[in-house]
């Protein structure tokens, strides 16, 4: 079992994926378990929910950090149960690579399960601010658009301030996804560092 945790648009999807694919394991994201309102822009494929839009657009950025740390609380338990699942010797399943910012150091530092990693991955506020403003087109957005997005990043920014605070105190391993590295390159990163962790989430490698 392979955790990969971090902010919204830091790349642990693809990074996941590329592990996974290293390792011969399934890969799955803890939004596939219950998902907080999304990202609130379109794209071709997805026009913005109206619960979405009202999220984002009624709440401050501390409600918006409350009710996110509030829904991961909600989910931890069906995390855990997954991650136990998969873990426990002799269980027979493949192996899993799970991504996703409910993955919190807290919570994944109290894990007694055998077989298990974590890693997470951070980089600067610019390199999400230009991955959101990319994907939502954000300078061709209405100004209603772009306050929406500009609401999203200052949530993301803001949990990963508290994420890094978290691991940071924790000693736990966190890996720097800007400098232009590849998905190879991370996944190669992120497996050096599981491979040193003699606890969940811990070595000397990642950090």
């Amino acid at each position: 079992m392979v955790l990969i945790g971090g902010t919204s648009n830091v790349g642990k999807s693809t990074v996941a994926q590329v592990v996974a694919g290293k390792l011969g394991f399934e890969c799955l994201t803890t939004d596939r378990l219950a998902r907080h309102p999304g990202r609130p822009w379109k794209t071709p494929e997805w026009e913005v929910p109206a619960h979405v839009a009202e999220h984002y657009g009624s709440l401050t950025v501390d409600e918006l950090i409350t009710s996110v740390l509030g829904h991961y609380d909600r989910l931890w338990p069906r995390i855990e149960e997954l991650i136990t699942a998969h873990a426990v010797e002799g269980s027979g399943r493949t192996g899993l690579v799970l991504e996703g910012s409910a993955l919190w150091p807290v919570r994944v530092a109290r894990l007694q399960v055998p077989r298990t990693a974590a890693v997470w991955l951070t980089t600067d506020d610019a390199a999400v601010r230009a991955r959101i403003h990319g994907a939502g087109r954000y300078e061709a957005a209405t100004d209603e658009e772009q306050r929406l997005m500009d609401k999203f990043l200052a949530r993301t920014e803001r949990y990963q301030t508290l994420m890094i605070d978290a691991i940071d105190r924790l000693g736990m391993d966190r890996i720097d996804a800007g400098g232009g590295r590849s998905a190879a390159e991370l996944a190669d990163m992120v497996l050096a560092a599981v491979d040193a962790q003699n606890a969940v989430g811990r070595s000397s490698v990642g950090r």
